[in-house]
C-alpha cells in the first residue's frame, strides 16, 4: 500500500468562514471585472494600442518584468506548435534532420567572420560573470547559429560522401534589440527554426534555398492565410556574410507597412573558408562546400494577428486555430446543463470524428453572453450554439467568426460533420482572398521620384524600375530622402530608436517581374533600369 505524503503530518487547515467569504468576494470581483473585458481601442483608429490590447485579452501574451521579453501563453504557443509540426512534416522528405546546438558561443568564434559579426554586433547579449567572478572570456548568447554550428561541420565533412549535410533546429535566439520592442514582432528573445545545410555544388544549394522559401510561403499562405511576395534581397539588405538572400514579404493593410516574413540564404563558400570546412570531391580534389541557412520565427503569429484581427479580437485561420469549433450550451429554467450535455457531447464527438479541434464549453459559472465574447476575442473560427429549441429540433446554430454569418443546421442526418469540415476550408480560403485583395489594392507602380513619397504616405507597396541591386549608395539615398520628405509632410521628428521609420526601403526584387519596356530608366538615378524593385515602409 502506497504511503500518504501526509502520514505523520498535520494537514493544512481548511479556510475559515471569514477567509472563505473573502475568497468568494474576491472571486466574484475578479469574475465581474473579467466579464467586462473588451478591446479599448479600434483597429483603424489606434492600431498599436489595439494590437497590444488584443494579444493580451485573447490570452496570447503576458508581459514579463524584463523589457522586450514576453510570456507565450498556451493559445499562442499552440499556433507555433501547428507551424512546427507542419514544417517538420515538409522537411523530413527532404532528408533534413532535427538537432540541437548549445546557445552559447565564444567571443573568438563569433568574431571569426567579420562581415557576419558586424551585422549582429549591436544586438549581441554577453555573459560576462559567473557568480561573483568575471569570466576569463566573454560568452555570447546566440543571435544566430552559423558560428556555433560550422566548427562541427568542419569536423563532420571531409569527403563528397558526407554531402549533402542537412540540419534543422528549433530553438530560442537572443538579440538585444534597443528599438521599441513589440510582442512577436521585435523582441529580445524569440523562438525560431533555423536550418543549415552544406552541398557540393551551388546548384544544389540554390535548389535548397528555393525549396525552403516555398515552404515559408506555405506557412504564411496555407496556414496563416496571409499572402506574401517572394523575391531576392538587394545587396544592401542581404544577410551579413552571405552570398544571396531570398525573402517572403507580407503586408499589413491597417498600418500600410510591409513586414519581412522569413528568409532563406545561399551563404556561398565564405563560411566554409572561415571555418575550414572542406571536402575531397569525386575527382580527389579539395573543395569548399556551398552552404545555406534559413529561418522563420514567432513573428509569424504577430503578422497573423495584425492582418486578420478586428475590433472584437483575434480572427484565427482554421488551419492553426487551437480550437476550430466551440460549442456553447444555452440553458433556461426548464432545460438545464444536464439536459443539454449529452446532446452537446454527441455533437462534439461527431465533429471530432471529422478531424476537427472542438471545445465544449460546459462551464456553469459563466453565462452564454460572456462565453460568446470570450471565444470571439480568442478568434475561434466557428461557434456552435445549442439551446432548448435546438435540442427539440435536433439542430444547432452555426456562427462564423470572420464574417459574422449565422445559420441553423441539422445534427442528426449525418451532414453536420462533413459540412463543418468543408466550412473550415471555405473560411481559410475566404480569409486569404480578403487579405490578398486588400494588399493588391495597395500595390502600385511608380515611374518617377515625385510620386514615390506620396504613395508611401498612402500606405502603398511600390514597384519601381531600378538600376540594379548593386547600387547600395543610391538605395541608401532613397531611404534618407523619403524619410526627410515624410517627416516634412508630417511636421514631426523621428527618434533614432524608432522601430517603424517613415523611410521607404527596398523589400525585395520580386521573382515575378512585370514587363520592363526597353529603354526604361531607373525612377531615381535615371540610369538604365535592370529590374523592378518592391519598396515600402516596413516594420
Amino acid at each position: 500500500e502506497m504511503i500518504s505524503y501526509y502520514a505523520g503530518k498535520k494537514k493544512p487547515a481548511a479556510a475559515g468562514k471569514k477567509d472563505k467569504a473573502q475568497s468568494q468576494k474576491k472571486s466574484k470581483k475578479d469574475d465581474a471585472s473579467s466579464t467586462l473585458l473588451a478591446l479599448q481601442y479600434k483597429k483603424a483608429d489606434a492600431f498599436a494600442d489595439w494590437y497590444s490590447d488584443v494579444i493580451v485579452l485573447s490570452e496570447m501574451i503576458s508581459y514579463y518584468n524584463i523589457s522586450g521579453c514576453y510570456i507565450l501563453r498556451p493559445w499562442s504557443y499552440a499556433v507555433w506548435g501547428s507551424i512546427q509540426r507542419w514544417f517538420d512534416d515538409k522537411i523530413r522528405p527532404l532528408d533534413v534532420d532535427n538537432c540541437y546546438f548549445p546557445m552559447f558561443v565564444s567571443k573568438g568564434r563569433l568574431e571569426k567572420e567579420k562581415d557576419h559579426v558586424e551585422g549582429f554586433a549591436p544586438e549581441v547579449a554577453w555573459v560576462t560573470k559567473s557568480g561573483d567572478g568575471d569570466l576569463a572570456e566573454h560568452i555570447a548568447i546566440r543571435p544566430t547559429s552559423e558560428t556555433i554550428m560550422y566548427p562541427a561541420f568542419a569536423d563532420w565533412i571531409s569527403s563528397h560522401r558526407d554531402l549533402p549535410l542537412k540540419l534543422n533546429q528549433w530553438s530560442n535566439v537572443v538579440r538585444w534589440e534597443f528599438k521599441n520592442p513589440t510582442p512577436f514582432l521585435r523582441t529580445r528573445e524569440f523562438l525560431w527554426q533555423e536550418g543549415h545545410t552544406a552541398h557540393a555544388t551551388i546548384e544544389e544549394a540554390d535548389e535548397m534555398v528555393m525549396t525552403i522559401l516555398d515552404l515559408y510561403r506555405g506557412v504564411y499562405e496555407d496556414l496563416l492565410a496571409v499572402p506574401v511576395i517572394r523575391g531576392y534581397k538587394t545587396e544592401k539588405e542581404r544577410f551579413a556574410g552571405g552570398y544571396m538572400t531570398t525573402t517572403c514579404e507580407a503586408y499589413i493593410p491597417t498600418s500600410g507597412r510591409a513586414i519581412q516574413g522569413a528568409t532563406s540564404h545561399n551563404l556561398g563558400q565564405n563560411f566554409g573558408k572561415m571555418f575550414d570546412i572542406s571536402f575531397q570531391d569525386a575527382n580527389g580534389k579539395a573543395a569548399i562546400p556551398w552552404q545555406t541557412s534559413w529561418g522563420i520565427t514567432t513573428r509569424t503569429i504577430g503578422v497573423m494577428v495584425m492582418v486578420h484581427g478586428d475590433d472584437q479580437g483575434l480572427v484565427m485561420p482554421p488551419a492553426v486555430a487551437p480550437v476550430q469549433v466551440v460549442i456553447v450550451p444555452i440553458v433556461n429554467k426548464k432545460v438545464g446543463y444536464d439536459d443539454l450535455r449529452p446532446y452537446c457531447e454527441k455533437l462534439k464527438a461527431t465533429l471530432e470524428a471529422e478531424g476537427l479541434r472542438v471545445k465544449f464549453d460546459d462551464r456553469t459559472i459563466y453565462n452564454p453572453g460572456w462565453k460568446f465574447n470570450h471565444w470571439e476575442q480568442k478568434g475561434v473560427p466557428v461557434r456552435v450554439e445549442v439551446g432548448p429549441r435546438d435540442l427539440e429540433n435536433k439542430q444547432c446554430r452555426v456562427c462564423v467568426r470572420h464574417d459574422g454569418s449565422k445559420s441553423d443546421k441539422p445534427t442528426e442526418d449525418g451532414t453536420i460533420g462533413p459540412f463543418m469540415k468543408g466550412m473550415m476550408s471555405d473560411i481559410q480560403k475566404a480569409m486569404f482572398e480578403k487579405v490578398r485583395k486588400e494588399r493588391d489594392d495597395h500595390l502600385v507602380k511608380v515611374w518617377k521620384w515625385e510620386d514615390f513619397t506620396p504613395n508611401l504616405e498612402k500606405g502603398n507597396l511600390i514597384l519601381t524600375p531600378w538600376c540594379g541591386p548593386e547600387f547600395q549608395d543610391e538605395e541608401e539615398q532613397v531611404k534618407d530622402k523619403s524619410k526627410a520628405e515624410g517627416l516634412e509632410r508630417s511636421g514631426g521628428e523621428e527618434d533614432e530608436r524608432c522601430a517603424v521609420s517613415v523611410a521607404g526601403k527596398t523589400l525585395c526584387i520580386p521573382f515575378d517581374q512585370p514587363d520592363l519596356p526597353e529603354g526604361t530608366k531607373c525612377f531615381y538615378t535615371g540610369k538604365p533600369a535592370k529590374c523592378w524593385v518592391l519598396w515600402g515602409r516596413s516594420y
